[in-house]
């Protein structure tokens, strides 16, 4: 695979960090804003509302500019935000510049693919939007532990300010290394249509929403869960978070594994209930950190599933709807996790942050339901025959 194709992927890991570089760090921006945890977790439930809604009308820009330009002002205006957020006086402030990071993350995100399927012979384009995704996955597990290290040695302000520059030395090699594409597809707004109003591709979008969202009821509110309920010391936080990373990344790897090889309809009825067992078992191994950390990787590692195989079901059960479908999975996705990180909070204000695991598999037991509606075959048509006189 060409190195620009990697370069687009660097971006989109740039820009995807952003999401969850603030649940390894939650405890140190509750404290520096002075607001309570549930609160500071709305961070993420902002950016991915944010960028769920933004996702639909990025199309409107990628059809006007050209795409390394587009590319490279995104990722100016992303490090711009993350300035803003290191300069942030306040939580509303800080809050404002995360809307701004989510728009941006999201244009990234679309623009990379566009112009990874322009920069490849028409037979590498998958693998080249593969490597794209693993981009975007990569960023959303391994942002975690990257942030936790910085904010150790720079605090939650020098996190934001290492993405600024981050985000720059991209926008350099982009500008530098990649060739000046210009876009002309459009989204028609048909497909969307005809997505809609299949009740089986609809409840596939729902399984991805509601399997997230159960993911983030827990993961948005990780760092004290691990340290308030599992009783796993400061200093191994950013290591557990590390092991989840990697866990995650070989979960996404497994999804594509279940998927080809178990057929769509089976691999979207296995993957919620399998998630579902090592999110039930999660609270049981509190106590003991050993226990804990491999269960925490199980889990990591079945939630990053969830994506390779709803998009497979997609593409092979909607083909002819699927690049709506596409955008609007990815828009489920971010809904979810937006989802998850609210009930998380509701949660812990109402209840008790060890109660989270329990509401998480609330909302996947929800998703399985969903998924077996989507599993079933799609009903014959049944033709009657006119008796002969």
């Amino acid at each position: 695979m060409s190195p620009r194709i990697w370069l687009l992927a660097l971006a989109t890991f740039v820009t995807g960090m952003a999401e969850n570089i603030t649940v390894g760090i939650l405890p140190a921006l509750a404290d520096g804003l002075q607001v309570p945890l549930g609160i500071a977790g709305q961070l993420t439930t902002v950016f991915s509302l944010s960028f769920a809604l933004a996702a639909p009308f990025s199309p409107l820009l990628t059809t006007r500019l050209p795409l390394r330009r587009l590319l490279c002002a995104t990722l100016a205006i992303f490090a711009l935000c993350n300035l803003a957020a290191a300069l942030a006086p306040g939580y509303t402030a800080l809050l404002v510049a995360r809307i701004g990071m989510a728009a941006t993350s999201a244009l990234t995100c679309l623009t990379c693919t566009l112009m990874a399927t322009r920069m490849v012979p028409e037979a590498q384009r998958g693998r080249a939007i593969g490597v794209i995704f693993m981009g975007i996955c990569s960023s959303l597990v391994l942002g975690v532990p990257a942030g936790m290290l910085l904010c150790d040695v720079l605090g939650w302000r020098g996190v934001f300010t290492g993405l600024s520059v981050l985000a720059m030395a991209v926008l350099l090699m982009a500008w530098q290394g990649l060739p000046q594409l210009q876009s002309s597809e459009r989204i028609a707004l048909r497909s969307y249509v005809r997505h809609l109003r299949d009740s089986r591709l609809m409840a596939a979008q729902g399984v991805s929403l509601l399997m997230i969202a159960g993911h983030f009821t827990v993961f948005a509110y990780l760092a004290p869960y691990a340290h308030q309920v599992a009783d796993i010391p400061l200093q191994w936080l950013a290591a557990v978070f590390a092991a989840f990373g990697i866990a995650g990344v070989s979960g996404g790897y497994v999804g594509g594994w279940m998927a080809d090889r178990l057929g769509a309809g089976r691999s979207i009825a296995l993957a919620p209930l399998l998630y579902l067992a090592s999110l039930l078992v999660l609270p049981l191994s509190v106590g003991t950190p050993w226990w804990f950390l491999a269960t925490m990787m199980l889990w990591g590692g079945l939630s990053w599933t969830t994506s390779p195989v709803v998009q497979s079901y997609l593409a092979t059960r909607g083909p002819d709807t699927f690049p709506a479908g596409m955008s609007l999975n990815m828009s489920a996705m971010h809904l979810g996790v937006g989802l998850g990180s609210a009930i998380g909070g509701v949660v812990i204000t109402g209840a008790t942050l060890a109660a989270t695991p329990w509401a998480g598999a609330a909302l996947t037991a929800l998703a399985a339901g969903l998924a077996f509606w989507s599993a079933r075959p799609p009903a014959e048509p049944v033709f009657s025959k006119r008796e002969p006189a």
